[in-house]
């Protein structure tokens, strides 16, 4: 991410405040709340399910369904002025000769007419298949699994992970290839939008300027959402989601803004269009419902006895990046006690969950680079005051939390900076001897930077000397992974172009960590 000029924070007055904060959390806390009118029967003028089908937060018994209903969803404003009920299904095949199960849920224009159904009652670890009713209407058919009962070591899990899908870099042609694989899941590691102004002669161009209304992320969602191959790995897979920075605004820390100049009032404005935004838009359980400029994201989703899937939020929490951002010396307020990446409430429920896991292997599903890398000179140390370095206190807390309560196989899953990664989590990275507490894996990004594959002299020069460092590449892309009980495999899937469409796909690398022993071999 580039660096940022240095930050100018606003007083307010405390009256005028708690008025804006009064004003901005005046949303509906549940869709099924709704009195008056429901249309039972609406007739379109055209295909309302656009925008498809999709589903997620999987467990052992029932899943997230989602859709969206509108004609023009390239629109932004709500253009269906009525509460519309939606019937939905559940089956055990893709005929639903044999239903599972079966409910209606209420659209409502204050959510742009999203469904987020949570479904329970199924059976554990099994494939079901699921449609939407409306009017005449009917959804393209999805796909989706639930997880297997906790008490259950499963044989294998399988998932992709990926991040960094900016439209106007090309097209995503990492997903019909993930598509075609056998997964159990997909993870999604945050910049799933980005906000920017349209911009001419790039491979495709965004709607707009840069978004700030609700209206403005609505329609960017949609545009992403419009392109098939994403559409189609919604369709088939249930999704874990979580944000990055773009999903709002560029660099953005907790309640700061990256842009000097922003009021108080206009960021938390813009943030609670952003956060609503990006929940009418992901499959999602209520329970992340925003209230007004704050959403509750972090969460935990198990897969039985194999693994602990905790997805982390370190955007919305975290204090200012340190000495005014960018690439700099690990000095002053980058050892800043007091320095947070995941927010003190958020750092304890994690602590808390690995502590009381049973689990072979734990997940730590997030944003930002890990590991302590220097991407400077060997003399002239630098390092991301946006990544965890920055926040080196906090970082070292948690890798040590790792050490010293013996933390079963944390693996850390990585996204935000363009190029793959594999990196020994090291407790002290300046020591030789230091023991390796876990394993990052980092994806590169979907089409984020475009082709892609080029030698980066920076990166060139810190894999060289960051000895924890056992792989990196520039490659767009993403990256399966191969659970069992005994070994955890990743498997660097790469698309050579992404500036036209139906690129093949290529393994890169793969590499395999053996549960009990942290660090990653190249397979």
């Amino acid at each position: 991410m580039a660096g940022k000029p240095q930050k100018k924070r606003y007083g307010i007055e405390r009256r005028r405040f708690l008025q804006y904060l009064a004003s901005v959390s005046a949303i509906p806390t549940l869709a099924t709340q709704v009195s008056g009118y429901v249309e039972k029967a609406p007739v379109f003028s055209q295909n309302p399910f656009t925008l498809g089908v999709a589903s997620g937060d999987p467990e052992h018994d029932g899943v997230v369904l989602w859709t969206r209903l509108s004609e023009s969803p390239l629109v932004g404003e709500v253009t269906l002025s009525n509460a519309i009920q939606v019937k939905w299904e559940v089956a055990h095949d893709e005929a639903f000769s044999s239903i599972a199960a079966k409910g209606s849920a209420v659209a409502v224009p204050q959510l742009g007419h999203s469904v987020h159904v949570e479904v329970k009652g199924l059976e554990p670890d099994r494939w079901y298949f699921f449609r939407f009713h409306v009017g005449d209407e009917i959804s393209p058919i999805g796909r989706t699994k639930t997880t297997p009962a906790r008490h259950v070591m499963p044989e294998r899990m399988r998932f992709a992970f990926t991040s960094c899908q900016h439209y106007e870099s090309g097209y995503f042609n990492g997903y019909p290839h993930m598509a075609a694989e056998d997964l159990d899941l997909v993870i999604h590691l945050g910049d799933y939008i980005y906000e920017y102004a349209g911009v001419d002669n790039r491979v495709r161009k965004h709607l707009g300027k840069e978004i700030e209304s609700l209206a403005n992320y609505r329609q960017r969602y949609a545009q992403y959402r419009l392109d098939e191959s994403l559409k189609e790995a919604h369709r088939l897979f249930p999704w874990l989601v979580t944000w990055d920075d773009h999903e709002f605004d560029n660099n953005y820390a907790d309640l700061v803004s990256e842009e000097e100049g922003i009021s108080p009032e206009a960021f938390l404005a813009r943030r609670m269009n952003a956060y609503q935004a990006y929940y009418e838009f992901m499959p999602l359980r209520r329970r992340a419902f925003p209230q007004g400029p704050h959403m509750k994201l972090y969460r935990q989703v198990r897969y039985g006895r194999l693994a602990n899937f905790y997805v982390l939020d370190t955007r919305q929490y975290r204090t200012d990046q340190p000495n005014g951002d960018g690439q700099k010396p690990k000095t002053g307020k980058a050892l800043d006690a007091n320095g947070t990446m995941l927010g003190a409430t958020q750092e304890h429920w994690l602590m808390s969950g690995l502590t009381r896991s049973t689990t072979t292997w734990n997940v730590l599903a997030q944003q930002v680079m890990m590991a302590d890398l220097n991407r400077g000179q060997p003399t002239e140390p630098r390092y991301s005051m946006d990544q965890w370095p920055g926040y080196e206190v906090s970082r070292r807390r948690l890798l040590k939390f790792f050490h010293e309560r013996n933390v079963p196989n944390p693996v850390v899953l990585t996204g935000d900076i363009h190029v793959n990664w594999v990196n020994d989590l090291m407790l002290e990275s300046d020591r030789a001897d230091s023991p390796i507490v876990g394993t990052e894996f980092v994806g590169s990004s979907m089409t984020s930077g475009g082709n892609g594959g080029n030698s980066i002299a920076e990166y060139e020069r810190a894999a060289g000397q960051n000895e924890f460092v056992k792989w990196y590449n520039s490659n767009r892309g993403y990256v399966s992974c191969d659970l069992t009980p005994g070994n955890w495999t990743s498997h660097f899937r790469v698309t050579p172009f992404v500036d036209k469409p139906n690129s093949p796909l290529v393994k890169k690398a793969s590499f395999v960590v053996e549960a009990g022993r942290p660090g990653a071999e190249r397979a």
